[in-house]
């Protein structure tokens, strides 16, 4: 989680620098969802997700310096330079997708999910704002976890990581029993804005913000429940927070100087079998020239 902290940091001041363009969401605030998530499940289970997918590709098995690098736009990326923040893939990771579940979809989903007994998990991160606007102002009703009217739901502390792995587990054991999907609501909070070009500040204030660090933080909440418990010394949590520094750091570099991919590549991947580009007889796009 704090290798996620300090990655979304990171990529927020790249960002300012306009070294990142484009879209970028922002993940602090929401590390436990992810973390929890992939605690609870196998590395084989299947994983997909929309925007705000940093964290996922990160617990999915993919480096910080392939997802900085995919910030910046350089060969190295995850997804080679060529999706940015929005689409990440790794193994069984199908997830940084530019949409979110519009409505009609989402039933669609679960009612066929119920006919079928698939064994779908159907997460709701609940940050509390859409774009720009508090669920208690967008929604009638603010308990998505019962939206799967017919598909059993639960409500969980989105931001403690111990409680998101264990109902995580539950579910799971619940979808492999063969008993059809469930449906299930993380309460979190996003620190940053919807994107960047997002202040976050203009529909909350700074001290609602500021209340959810100080009470809820899924990082502090944690740090603080290993030393009380005596499961780390602030020494050893110190030296962990050292260490991620460094990886950042040189994740950072490697973002920054790795070289961009070459306009020739700019069409590849496609087509699964790298068939010509011809589309009512114009030539294959890797014949672009730059003109800059």
């Amino acid at each position: 989680m704090q290798t996620m902290r300090r990655m979304e940091l990171k990529a927020d001041q790249l960002y300012k620098q306009k070294i990142i363009r484009g879209f970028c969401h922002l993940y602090d605030g929401q590390e436990a969802c992810a973390m929890g998530i992939e605690a609870g499940i196998n590395p084989t289970d299947h994983l997909i997700t929309a925007y705000r997918a940093h964290g996922y590709t990160f617990t999915r098995g993919v480096s910080v310096r392939e997802i900085m690098a995919e910030l910046t736009g350089r060969r190295g990326g995850v997804a080679k330079g060529k999706g940015g923040s929005m689409h990440m893939y790794a193994k069984h990771f199908y997830g940084g997708n530019g949409i979110v579940g519009a409505q009609g979809q989402i039933f669609e989903s679960f009612n066929m999910a119920a006919l079928w007994k698939l064994p779908c998990i159907f997460i709701c991160e609940n940050n509390k704002f859409g774009m720009g606007t508090s669920v208690e102002r967008s929604s009638a009703s603010t308990e998505y976890f019962k939206r799967g009217d017919y598909i059993p739901g639960i409500k969980v502390d989105g931001m403690d990581v111990l409680c998101v792995r264990e109902a995580i587990k539950f579910a799971a054991d619940y979808c492999r029993a063969g008993k059809g999907p469930i449906v299930m609501e993380l309460e979190t909070y996003r620190y940053h804005g919807h994107s960047m070009s997002d202040p976050g500040v203009s529909y909350r204030s700074r001290e609602e913000i500021q209340e959810v660090r100080s009470k809820s933080d899924p990082i502090t909440m944690l740090k603080e429940r290993m030393l009380s418990n005596n499961m780390a010394s602030v020494e050893e949590i110190k030296e962990i927070d050292v260490e991620i520094r460094k990886v950042i750091e040189d994740a950072a570099q490697f973002a920054i100087s790795d070289p961009e991919p070459p306009l020739d590549e700019l069409c590849n991947h496609i087509f699964a079998n790298d068939l010509p580009m011809e589309v009512r007889g114009t030539n294959p796009w890797v014949k672009l020239k730059s003109v800059s």
